[in-house]
């Protein structure tokens, strides 16, 4: 699998990916562990880059890129991308296409953070992310 990262976005990923960082290209509609948003309403249309310290199995599909970063993603993310696969920087916002056009508008970059085991911290979470989840 491949992705041009086009120069605009490119930059943009140099000020927030640090060096030998591994980056996974994850959903962030409810269906990976990376995602807290979504819901029914957001399946395989919003996705996100998560930057971590160390690898992780479950994301140990390559993805070729031009901007030299460590990038792989999970087999069930496949599913939603195509050939022709590009991320751009345009208005402030990641826009991730492939051949079949914008697959999402809006990527965000988020480093890493291990879920809290604390139920009432998790809730406190939830509660406040809200309207966010369909």
């Amino acid at each position: 699998m491949n992705i041009n990262i086009k120069p605009a976005a490119a930059a943009y990923l140099a000020t927030k990916i640090p060096a030998g960082k591994h980056v996974f290209l994850a959903l962030d509609d409810g269906s990976s562990k990376f995602s807290k948003l979504g819901g029914s309403c957001t399946i395989g249309n919003k996705f996100q880059l998560v930057v971590a310290a160390a690898a992780d199995a479950e994301y140990n599909v390559a993805i070729a890129n031009n901007a030299n970063l460590t990038l792989t993603t999970a087999t069930p993310e496949t599913t939603f991308l195509g050939s022709g696969l590009a991320l751009d920087y345009h208005n402030a916002m990641l826009k991730l296409t492939d051949d079949s056009g914008i697959l999402d508008g809006a990527v965000t970059v988020d480093d890493y953070v291990m879920p809290t085991q604390d139920q009432q911290a998790l809730k406190a979470e939830m509660t406040a992310l809200g309207g966010k989840i369909c």
